[in-house]
């Protein structure tokens, strides 16, 4: 009956798992979508929800980003989630497509609590009842970068846009009485807040009105807006139930309360574990990279976010990744209070020691390699004379070259940006931009399993240990950690996990030249009948999903994938099953899912797009998440190139969005653009032989 909306809930579940109890702790529960022709009405309080077993959580859908410190609206469903948990109810998220349709929806009895952040304000209490407050906000003005409103005398001729609903727009109407010259255009209600900022960035929109939490968690990832003056007062924000819901809204009041999510966002600590603990949080510093912590296909991976991700299970705690803007920033934001603990394999140095710091014992050992192209042949120390080697100042290779030019090898030692990640160093290697530079051995391994045009020359000494790191005033959480580790080492998880990111070949093809020719029975493939089924349903063209279903899984169903995807179509099991299928292996299962959820992606996109680009996007979108796909439009926006053209525009901003200048801007992060490049052109190209092959055009 209950069918969930897949790619919205991954993050969701994956958050919800980490969470700690209160009193009582309930077992971890699948966070369910219900849709319109599934959701039932229910005007009642606690014993009639019971009846049910549901709890319905009404809420705005949208793209979920990578969160560099708590993001409000996944730590709100989190919470709603872990609530519902306490009272033996299964967590079902109600999405609503339009802001406006929340209030109602939750009126009529479609869903029990709304969990947007809603302002609380006079009008709104006399018809609901709110929560304890979640934070608070002031409604703030916002032009682009290149025009700031300092004074509000200055908005006659002006045009606000804003949703139909909001507070925002209340705002408004009482500014349009002060000026009657200025403008007001009402914004779709299932807008979302990037691309209204978009829209301001690119002067599409001239103004609009935000609340200041919104711009704040939107300052992390751009810097193409200018916030102009106050508009209201600092106003709570909280949830809505029903006003018949007095015992609802006491118990989830009790729980907001016991949960402590009202402290501020920028929280600074210097306490040990037992204060963490009773904070119910666990603050992890680290770097937005392929080997610690990233966004692929809307789910959080890396090994480092796994290791905490695990560590912080065991305790109970609540975990908040906080990513550092550079390396040379995370034992300063550790030593500032700014989080607990730093894990990004930080190598053990006795220069790091001397700081007021305390490594844990290793979890990993790392050699350090000194990287060249491929047709390059460096075998000893000695070949280093008179090249250029590159890598960041804060990193522990620049301390092993210096040690290394002391011994007399005469090499030119540079510094590279702080900003600049290991394996973007290694980029301008094999570009030619730098000469030489050293990687850990696990970051090198990430790259050659893609790319072909670097290589391992020689290890430049011993293995050193990598290592966790907290404040050395804080005993108990370094005894907490080792202890961990001391277990977790080299164990089951441990070892799966590393086999995961740093020893499978992850999505690489073989590579290896085929014919793309007919079958003797003139098929393309054996599964071509299962698929112009599913393409007639969904409206593809059957001859791209086979060049697509080549591209995933050489026509092997039983392909399983570096991240656990699986089946012809290379559907990720937990997406399937949110879907409502199970069994990938079955080639019609298979290829059903695959084409259902690029249906999926595709809605993602406007229907205005070109129909080719649209295609395009929705392919690039199916390898590395629909977010990345959206980062890379806008950064086309910014820099000249056409955001609705996928080949020599938004693919050329896919790749830059590998560069830290431009990851760190955008709202899903570091995402390996080559990945979804090549994807793309490799499906097309194939798709132009079928179509040669079968008589068609492109």
């Amino acid at each position: 009956m209950f069918k969930p909306l897949f790619r919205h809930s991954l993050l969701l579940l994956c958050l919800f798992l980490l969470l700690s109890a209160c009193s009582r702790e309930p077992a971890p529960a699948e966070i369910w979508t219900l849709d319109g022709s599934e959701n039932f009405i229910n005007k009642g309080d606690i014993e009639s929800i019971e009846k049910h077993g549901w709890l319905r959580i009404l809420t705005m859908g949208g793209e979920d980003r990578l969160p560099r410190q708590s993001s409000s609206r996944a730590m709100e469903l989190e919470i709603a989630a872990k609530f519902a948990a306490t009272l033996d109810l299964r967590p079902a998220i109600v999405y609503v497509e339009n802001f406006e349709d929340l209030i109602p929806a939750l009126q009529d009895g479609k869903g029990d609590i709304v969990t947007a952040n809603l302002t609380v304000t006079k009008e709104r209490k006399q018809h609901l009842a709110f929560t304890v407050p979640l934070g608070h906000a002031i409604e703030q003005l916002v032009s682009a970068k290149t025009e700031k409103v300092s004074d509000l005398a200055n908005l006659n001729n002006r045009s606000i846009a804003v949703k139909a609903g909001t507070t925002y727009e209340q705002t408004l109407d009482q500014l349009l009485t002060q000026y009657p010259n200025l403008k007001k255009q009402t914004l779709p209600g299932n807008i979302d807040l990037d691309e209204i900022l978009d829209r301001i960035a690119s002067r599409e929109i001239d103004l609009t009105i935000l609340d200041s939490n919104l711009l704040q968690e939107a300052g992390e990832y751009r810097s193409d807006l200018t916030v102009g003056p106050d508009l209201t007062e600092e106003r709570p924000l909280a949830w809505a139930l029903r006003k018949d819901s007095p015992q609802l809204q006491t118990a989830l009041n009790r729980f907001l309360n016991q949960q402590q999510i009202t402290r501020p966002r920028e929280s600074v600590h210097l306490d040990d574990f037992d204060a963490i603990k009773k904070r119910k949080t666990l603050r992890v510093l680290t770097r937005n990279n392929a080997a610690s912590y990233y966004l692929w296909q809307g789910e959080l991976l890396g090994f480092e976010y796994e290791l905490a991700r695990a560590f912080a299970q065991k305790h109970k705690l609540r975990l908040e990744m906080i990513v550092a803007p550079s390396h040379e920033d995370l034992i300063p934001m550790l030593l500032a209070g700014k989080g607990d603990v730093i894990a990004a394999f930080m190598t053990v140095t006795d220069e790091r020691k001397k700081q007021a710091i305390a490594f844990s014992r290793h979890h990993h050992y790392a050699s350090e390699i000194v990287v060249t192209r491929d047709d390059e042949n460096l075998t000893s120390m000695d070949d280093l004379a008179g090249r250029k080697i590159y890598v960041r100042q804060s990193s522990s290779y620049w301390k092993t070259l210096e040690k290394l030019k002391d011994k007399g090898i005469a090499f030119e030692l540079v510094a590279a940006p702080e900003t600049m990640e290991t394996e973007e160093i290694i980029a301008r290697v094999a570009d030619g931009d730098y000469d030489l530079t050293v990687a850990d051995n696990q970051l090198l391994d990430i790259e050659l399993t893609w790319r072909d045009d670097i290589k391992a020359a020689f290890a430049l000494g011993e293995p050193r240990k990598n290592a966790w790191v907290v404040r050395k005033n804080n005993p108990q959480l370094l005894s907490a950690i080792n202890g961990f580790l001391r277990k977790e080492y080299r164990g089951e998880f441990y070892n799966i996990t590393y086999e995961k990111y740093f020893k499978n070949p992850h999505s690489i093809r073989q590579h290896k030249t085929e014919r793309i020719d007919l079958n003797p029975d003139g098929t393309f493939s054996p599964y071509d009948d299962i698929v112009k089924k599913y393409a007639d349903q969904y409206g593809f063209d059957w001859r791209l999903l086979i060049a697509q279903m080549y591209q995933e899984s050489r026509f092997n169903p039983q392909t399983t994938s570096w991240a656990g995807a699986k089946g012809l179509m290379q559907v990720l099991p937990r997406t399937a099953k949110e879907m409502g299928f199970k069994q990938l292996e079955d080639p019609d299962i298979g290829i059903h899912a695959g084409v259902k959820y690029l249906d999926w992606v595709r809605d993602r996109f406007e229907t205005e797009l070109d129909i080719k680009d649209r295609m395009w996007f929705s392919l690039a979108a199916y390898n590395a998440g629909a977010g990345h796909v959206k980062d890379a439009r806008h950064l086309a926006r910014q820099i000249g190139l056409n955001p609705n053209r996928w080949f020599n525009h938004v693919e050329k901003t896919m790749l830059l969005l590998a560069k830290r200048q431009h990851a760190r801007k955008a709202r899903h992060g570091y995402v390996r653009g080559s990945e979804p490049v090549k994807y793309v052109r490799e499906i097309r190209n194939r798709y132009q032989a079928y179509l040669q092959l079968g008589g068609g055009n492109l």
